[in-house]
């Protein structure tokens, strides 16, 4: 399917929005840590999924951007979480997808936000911070992260989210770092969370470590998110 695709800069970070057919289809948004979600989008028009709109940012500043609160870093040499996505997320939603939104010209069935490793994360955090996702993929999300799975337990979303997709590498938690061994039972925890409050949670065990099959693995979760619209979108 041939697409129009734009890109722009705003804020420091490149923009990609690839155009739906129809303008009222799903608005479906990226973090991405490189690229334009060229490779994703491929797969998943290789999987025939619905019509959507995909907007992806990259350009982040991973550990400032996407990370909730602050925290040391892993290992030596790298730089530390600083916790600033709360400003990010607030740049997202007063910002960008109001311009998306303009520029699709049309008023998208839903609107999902999916994300890879740190930005799987703040897919889920982003729910607990604003309104503006109907739906979220945590795809190999960084749900080791300090306090997040407290943080989760312990407070409601901003809005019920019709579908919420988690996935893990089978081999992400067999490491010797003490906060990254426990990704996979915490993910596993929340899942059960979520489903103990009636949410439509997907649980997905892939094969392989934490850099394995990224872009299959992302394009499989914003797949999950596409299923069964909300609404019927107009022809």
């Amino acid at each position: 399917m041939k697409r129009n695709t734009e890109s722009y800069a705003a804020a420091g970070r490149q923009i990609t929005l690839h155009h739906a057919q129809n303008p009222e289809s799903p608005l479906v948004l990226l973090n991405a840590y490189t690229g334009d979600g060229g490779e994703e989008l491929a797969l998943l028009e290789a999987l025939h999924v619905p019509d959507f709109h995909l907007l992806v940012v990259s350009g982040l500043d991973w550990e400032r951007d996407l990370s909730p609160w602050p925290c040391p870093a892993l290992l030596k040499g790298e730089p530390p979480f600083a916790g600033e996505g709360e400003q990010y997320l607030q740049w997202l939603t007063h910002e960008l997808l109001p311009e998306a939104k303009t520029r699709i010209g049309g008023r998208p069935a839903f609107t999902a936000i999916a994300g890879y490793s740190l930005a799987g994360l703040f897919a889920l955090y982003a729910l607990y911070r604003c309104d503006a996702f109907d739906r979220s993929a945590s795809i190999s999300g960084s749900l080791w992260y300090p306090k997040f799975r407290e943080f989760a337990e312990h407070h409601q979303m901003k809005k019920c989210p019709e579908r919420l997709y988690l996935s893990l590498g089978d081999r992400e938690s067999k490491t010797r770092n003490p906060l990254m061994k426990t990704v996979e039972e915490q993910t596993l925890a929340l899942a059960e969370h979520y489903r103990q409050q009636g949410l439509s949670v997907k649980w997905e065990l892939n094969p392989g470590n934490h850099f394995r099959d990224e872009a299959l693995r992302t394009a499989k979760g914003i797949a999950h998110l596409l299923e069964e619209s909300a609404k019927p979108v107009p022809n």
